[in-house]
């Protein structure tokens, strides 16, 4: 069987009614028939959404298919051992042109019980904002399940929200169970649990061409709310150039920033999972056993649990980079 590699797959692409063109402008990815493309999802496990790989000779084959083939050498003993043939994780893009409803997702076992899935929880990092752009994340005060749903009767439950204003950097944790909305201006990166189960709580009334308003799961989310009140719902991290700096970890998954100009050596020979690097800015390559892979700017790509050793090449003189991992 001939060695894996890194790998990297067809973006897909969707229309949202709050999408815009950032993907394309910043991102550089190209996606011409959707005029208003508000998330690329980069690699996908997600039942009808599931990423085909574009390098290499295993192009065309789907993810399944490779964890199917592959099992640990891909994703990892560990990992392959807990989720079977299902890749555990979701990694997009999101542009939001317009404010993003006011959703919440479930937790594992309200996700197992009414959607035979897992729930989702997942993080954001913010590559462009406006001035101005804003991310809710959960409640400015303490407020009971009874104030809440008097809020959203009166169609003023946005007072009760924590609105941050944010800048190129920022990091939001979403455990299952937060409330929370991207708004208008801002593009960021997501990685989730592989679900895409989400109620949305309050959509502003907005009406499709079409003259629909979209559908509202208040009563599901209801359930699913944790109402805990935090001081701030920013996640605060240091960066050390050249090295991977840790910025999120949870049992589902492990986020570090890399910024760098110098080359970086990787040995994860005692990790045992698959490694995913979603490029922000600049472009580098991967140098491996058996050849190399450049990343340009606003690609994600996939390395292999069994390619233990690389090397990162800067191929301009700053690269930034989310690299994804679960421990």
């Amino acid at each position: 069987m001939a060695g894996l590699y890194p790998l990297k797959f067809n973006p897909i692409y969707l229309e949202k009614i709050w999408g815009g063109n950032r993907i394309k402008t910043i991102l550089g990815k190209d996606f011409s028939s959707h005029p208003n493309c508000g998330e690329s999802w980069e690699i996908s496990a997600v039942e009808g959404h599931i990423s085909e790989v574009s390098n290499g000779f295993l192009k065309g084959n789907n993810l399944t298919e490779l964890v199917e083939v592959y099992m640990g050498d891909l994703v990892g003993d560990k990992v392959y051992k807990k989720y079977g043939l299902e890749f555990p994780l979701l990694f997009k893009f999101i542009d939001a042109n317009d404010d993003l409803s006011i959703q919440v997702h479930p937790n594992d076992e309200m996700a197992a019980e009414r959607h035979n899935a897992y729930g989702k929880t997942e993080m954001w990092y913010v590559i462009h904002a406006d001035k101005g752009g804003l991310i809710n994340a959960g409640f400015n005060r303490q407020i009971t399940r009874e104030e809440y749903l008097e809020y959203l009767r009166n169609g003023k439950l946005t007072e009760v929200l924590c609105y941050d204003e944010v800048d190129p950097g920022d990091v939001f944790f979403m455990p299952a169970g937060r409330v929370h909305a991207i708004c208008k201006g801002v593009l960021l990166a997501e990685i989730q649990q592989t679900s895409d189960i989400t109620y949305r709580i309050y959509d502003y009334d907005r009406k499709d061409a079409q003259g629909n308003t979209r559908e509202l799961h208040t009563d599901l989310a209801l359930e699913a709310i944790d109402f805990t009140y935090l001081e701030d719902y920013k996640t605060k991290y240091n960066v050390e150039k050249n090295k991977s700096s840790e910025i999120v970890h949870c049992e589902y998954f492990t986020t570090n920033v890399l910024h760098f100009s110098e080359e970086v050596e990787k040995d994860y020979h005692l990790l045992d999972s698959f490694i995913v690097y979603m490029n922000l800015e600049g472009r580098f390559s991967i140098e491996f056993e058996n050849g190399e892979e450049v990343i340009e700017k606003g690609e994600t790509v996939l390395v292999p649990a069994s390619l233990e050793t690389f090397r990162l090449v800067p191929l301009t003189p700053d690269v930034k980079t989310l690299e994804v991992y679960i421990k």
